[in-house]
């Protein structure tokens, strides 16, 4: 007669449980490795939108426009220069008659003062020292966003015009002087500019050192008080030039 020994199979050796462990760590690593990566590329995204958004703040968004213009032009288009710290953008940093911030908001807030808008994806202050550009160095990365090409492309550009009356005639030596030319933009500390110009007899005028924004131009005939009214879109580094007729034949 023979006998048979039964084994039972429902337990694991010791070495299976140990394999089953080594598996697991290496899954878990690879897994942190790769949400670590993840986490890491979310961070430089949202450090890349914060400083877009800091940017078109402090230049404006060259994709808003009205009436055939771009029309923001940020903090720079409202005090003619460059705000002298991020903070200037939800601050007024001198009582400004000009300022008409905040020119961005925290997305997020819980309480006390603004601070998120300026911060990249590690919680660290993006860096920016009144010039043209925005850095951020957090993480082991490195960026840089380029608000414009130089300060004096927001700060210095010219406008030029010709003036003519209705049949586009100049106004010549005798009434080159009967046409005053009022340009108004901000002046960089908080208040508005006027500049003053005539034009020469073949009715050219310009106006230099003209920061970025939609500035005001009026046009007097001074005899008789006729009043025309340009806005002009006087967009980074341009020289916008424009026509402008009086309404009648006045010479």
């Amino acid at each position: 007669m023979y006998r048979f020994n039964r084994h039972s199979d429902s337990g694991y050796t010791l070495v299976e449980v140990l394999l089953v462990v080594i598996i697991l760590g290496i899954l878990s690593t690879v897994a942190l490795k790769s949400l670590g990566k993840v986490n890491e590329a979310a961070r430089i995204e949202q450090t890349k939108q914060t400083m877009d958004r800091l940017a078109n703040a402090i230049a404006g968004d060259p994709s808003v426009i009205a009436d055939g213009q771009r029309a923001s032009f940020g903090y720079v288009g409202d005090v003619g220069a460059l705000p002298p710290s991020l903070n200037a953008l939800v601050q007024n940093p001198g009582s400004y008659s000009t300022w008409k911030g905040p020119y961005i908001r925290d997305q997020f807030t819980a309480g006390g003062a603004n601070s998120s808008f300026k911060q990249d994806g590690w919680g660290n202050n993006i860096s920016y020292s009144g010039t043209v550009t925005l850095n951020a160095a957090s993480g082991g990365i490195n960026l840089t966003r380029q608000i414009a090409g130089s300060v004096a492309d927001l700060t210095i550009n010219r406008i030029t015009a010709v003036i003519t009356d209705w049949d586009r005639t100049p106004p010549g030596t005798i009434y080159k002087d009967s046409l005053r030319c009022v340009l108004t933009h901000p002046n960089g500390a908080g208040a508005f500019a006027n500049r003053t110009r005539y034009p020469d007899r073949g009715g050219r005028v310009q106006f230099d050192s003209v920061p970025v924004g939609v500035q005001d131009l009026v046009v007097i005939y001074v005899p008789t008080s006729d009043t025309l009214r340009r806005k002009i879109a006087v967009e980074p580094g341009t020289e916008p030039y424009l026509e402008i007729a009086l309404y009648r034949n006045t010479w």
